[in-house]
């Protein structure tokens, strides 16, 4: 079994660097980047086939940037992901006036906090 997909035209072994789905409700055509897993209802196709496709009459063609080439991630999307790892890792602020310190439950509530984790203390003690 091969692990490049081929385009789906008839007698083209090139590998695909795009896939065609067809949107029959609103008469379309999209040519995007190649899909990440083979779909049945959708068509892989090489860069030549995928540059020369035209739709039936009264159809539209919507191309998706990057349909010819693979995508890679920039230097911006690496430092995105490494903000937001970031953000989900920092502890939530707490407010000001709600009394305590970080990881301490008011008296009143007989609550601790620790991280996401709570411990509910019984009304006995």
């Amino acid at each position: 079994m091969s692990l490049v997909r081929r385009c789906s035209r008839t007698a083209c072994g090139r590998p695909a660097v795009a896939t065609l789905t067809y949107v029959y409700a609103d008469s379309t055509a999209v040519l995007g980047p190649l899909a990440t897993y083979a779909e049945p209802h959708c068509y892989d196709l090489c860069a030549e086939h995928s540059e020369r496709l035209t739709a039936p009459r009264g159809w539209d063609v919507v191309r998706l940037t990057g349909a010819s080439s693979p995508s890679r991630p920039t230097g911006d999307d690496l430092e995105a992901l490494a903000n937001a790892v970031r953000e989900a890792a920092r502890p939530p602020e707490r407010a000001a006036g709600a009394g305590g310190g970080a990881g301490q439950g008011g008296p009143a509530t007989g609550e601790t906090r620790r991280g996401h984790l709570r411990v509910l203390r019984s009304p006995e003690t």
